[in-house]
């Protein structure tokens, strides 16, 4: 029997799989459950909903379990040359409306966004033809007059419109990175050249991004070829430059679509061939090919596949079903809706500008911050800075790190000293942050110093968690006087922003002080004031995020629940993301409190889940949510509950979270806020005015708060700030973590 239902929805993944999409697919079944609304998956994209029957399949709770660490889409994506036809989108309708579907959320790249489009437009007619052909009755086409239509970008090339990040393009730079990490270690050791291919057919953010990231010497990308015709010696001069001022090794990053300021497409083996023929270099080519779709989603696209999905259902459900389509995306840090079709003419639009030759217009399509990369990586691949003459002494800028150390630290060094000596500035480098400053360990930094540092954990300049008190005061302006110092850059975390304060307090009894100071937030912890995200963060939440699947992997085995505690002193960040991206069933924060009624429940939960062949459970725990209620308490407490049920284990991850290399996303973002750091105390010196700032990304732009506010911003108790952003994605954790019912 046809369903008069008034919405009932589909959801379907179509064109190129990406990681992440599973998150979408889980987020949109969910949310429509815990709205009321039938939701029904269409396996193998297009074609599954033209061939219909067992394609087309009503969701269940359970039947998202278990998807959000799987690459690719477990419901499957194919082309489909029938809907192409008229005759195949009106199969497709009937299959729609055989089930009562009404609405849909296609997950895919421009092209599967457009066939969606097209078929919304020809809704009417389609089931006006179906009816003349006695297939349907007028009653059912009366009562689903229009197709409601709703799309994701699932891409990994980041090249769509209307979305700051599509869904996979994160996890498609892990992968890059880490395969280019790789590559390096060998490189180095053979004093060998590496052409690398990565995707991107008409955009080059992979490959731009990626070559940031890596510290590689060059790279190609379609949106701005080389602007010179003999490229290639130009490109040559920079990697031999390299080779004689020290590097080992030299990595060359091409998109697959780069091209010549004639369009003449660029091959990395072409590429190759020149370096072998014009420097004699031993060079290998590697082309990532779909190593670069593959693998379990980063934390990141987890996120961002929920946060949409679920925006998703909750858009569709709440307009007219005749209203244009729209594009759900995120956009300065939060989920957005776009007129769909808008977003596929402007993303056509950069390719068609390429294919013309207008690359400075496609450049200017690309977005301020896609410009902002491409100007700091050319200075950064140089073999050396460029040559300033002064009229006086230069100035003397000083960098250092502090707190504990965070993934990106030296990412952020890297390219805050590169980009101070190019423009012509002494550089000193600060050893172990302020207890160094106190004692005067300070040294001028050179080009070479800290080549290789892009992509390496930890802090090479040391970092300490000492805040100055009483005298130190007096060591530290002793010692910027003795060096001279004109301006200083604080890479680090809360210490390194309360000692910045203590110091900005002071000036009036101590001059020295009287210098423009940066902060550039540096912590795992994600407790600034200023900023939506610190250097740090992502990597830790990837760290815990790969540790809790495999502990998944384990409990699952043997009817387990797991108590998993993350770092973030009082700041939740970390647990409730990553317990957004792990598919935890309770996160518990510092700042909703813990209550004995809260335990209670939640064992009532677990028992009840266990009892209906219930296999895991997971609980993550901000390592300071309650005093009383330790990891340890709430283990033998669920444990002894639990009896023959189900057994308990706590993790408590630890310093794990804090090591590795740091992300593809902490670089680029280290990269962005330490270039903004040296101009903005570059123009501070030369101007002489002592303003002092800390820099954050605020709404997805990069913004300076000055130092004046940073008390009224913080809650001083708790070490974090008052404002927090991440706290309104709490109500769209419980509501994936619901239990089945």
């Amino acid at each position: 029997m046809l369903s008069e239902k008034s919405k009932t929805l589909a959801v379907l993944t179509s064109g190129g799989d990406s990681q992440g999409m599973n998150a979408a697919l889980r987020a949109i079944v969910r949310t429509a459950l815990d709205r009321g609304v039938e939701i029904y998956a269409i396996y193998e994209g297009y074609q599954g909903m033209v061939d219909g029957g067992d394609n087309i399949r009503k969701m269940a709770w359970d039947s998202v379990g278990g998807i959000l660490h799987q690459g690719g889409t477990v419901i499957g994506s194919a082309r489909c040359k029938e809907f192409r036809t008229r005759e195949g989108r009106r199969q497709a309708a009937y299959n729609l409306i055989a089930h009562g579907i009404n609405s849909l959320v296609v997950i895919g790249g421009d092209g599967s966004l457009t066939g969606a489009n097209i078929f919304r437009q020809e809704w009417t007619e389609l089931l006006n033809e179906l009816v003349e052909q006695g297939e349907i009755t007028r009653e059912v086409a009366d009562a689903n007059p229009h197709l409601a239509v709703v799309g994701l970008v699932g891409s990994i090339d980041n090249d769509m419109f209307g979305t700051d990040m599509t869904i996979g393009a994160d996890t498609a730079l892990h992968r890059i990175v880490e395969a280019v990490d790789a590559i390096v270690n060998t490189a180095s050791s053979h004093q060998r050249t590496f052409v690398i291919e990565v995707m991107g057919r008409h955009c080059g953010y992979l490959a731009l991004v990626s070559a940031l990231a890596t510290g590689a010497d060059w790279v190609l990308i379609p949106e701005s070829p080389p602007n010179v015709e003999n490229w290639e010696n130009k490109m040559c001069e920079v990697l031999m430059e390299g080779r004689r001022s020290g590097r080992r090794n030299s990595t060359v990053i091409v998109a697959e679509g780069a091209c010549d300021i004639n369009g003449t497409p660029i091959t990395s083996e072409y590429v190759k061939k020149v370096l072998e023929e014009r420097l004699g270099a031993d060079t290998r080519v590697t082309i990532l090919g779909h190593v670069q779709r593959g693998g379990a989603p980063s934390a990141f696209d987890r996120n961002l596949g929920t946060l949409l999905g679920h925006a998703a259902v909750n858009y569709i459900l709440s307009v007219d079903p005749s209203a244009e389509p729209q594009l759900i995306g995120f956009h300065e840090n939060s989920v957005t809706h776009v007129p769909l079709m808008d977003c596929v003419q402007k993303t056509h639009q950069v390719a068609e500008l390429i294919a013309a030759k207008e690359y400075n217009k496609a450049m200017e399509l690309r977005g301020a911050s896609f410009k902002e990369i491409f100007r700091t990586f050319r200075t950064l691949v140089r073999a050396k800075p460029h040559q300033h003459e002064h009229d006086q002494a230069p100035k003397r800028l000083a960098i250092l790190c502090s707190g504990a150390p965070a993934p990106g630290m030296n990412t952020a060094a890297w390219v805050a000293v590169r980009l101070g000596l190019d423009k012509g500035y002494i550089v000193l480098g600060i050893e172990n942050g302020f207890d160094g400053l106190i004692e005067g360990h300070i040294r001028e930094m050179d080009w070479m110093s800290v080549n290789g540092w892009a992509s390496r954990g930890g802090a090479e300049l040391g970092t300490h968690r000492r805040i100055p008190q009483g005298k130190d005061f007096y060591a530290i302006a002793r010692h910027l006087e003795q060096n001279q110092v004109q301006g200083l850059l604080i890479v680090g975390g809360w210490s390194g922003y309360e000692s910045a304060y203590q110091m900005h307090i002071r000036r009036e009894e101590f001059p020295a002080f009287n210098i423009p100071m940066v902060c550039l937030p540096a912590t795992i912890n994600n407790n600034l004031p200023g900023t939506e995200l610190s250097v740090g963060a992502d990597t830790a939440l990837n760290n815990i995020v790969e540790a809790v699947d495999k502990i998944k992997q384990s409990a699952v085995a043997s009817r387990r629940c797991f108590v998993v505690e993350v770092m973030g002193r009082y700041c939740g960040y970390l647990a409730l993301m990553s317990g957004l991206a792990t598919g935890a069933e309770r996160v518990y924060l510092h700042e909703e409190g813990v209550t004995l009624r809260d335990l209670q429940n939640d064992v009532e939960l677990l028992l009840s889940g266990f009892r209906h062949s219930k296999r895991l459970g997971l609980m993550l725990r901000n390592e300071r949510a309650n005093e009383l209620y330790t990891t340890a308490f709430m283990s033998a407490l669920f444990e002894e509950e639990g009896s023959d049920l189900f057994d308990v284990r706590q993790a408590i991850l630890g310093h794990l979270q804090q090591g590795g290399d740091p992300s593809p996303f902490d670089r680029n973002i280290a990269a962005r806020l330490a270039a903004r750091c040296v101009q903005y105390l570059g123009e501070k010196m030369e101007a002489e005015v002592s303003d002092s700032a800390f820099i954050g990304m605020l709404t997805g732009k990069l913004q300076f708060t000055r130092l004046d506010d940073f008390q009224r911003m913080v809650d001083y108790k708790y070490q974090r700030p008052k404002e927090q952003w991440w706290l309104k994605y709490r109500e769209i954790a419980k509501v994936m973590a619901k239990p089945s019912t």
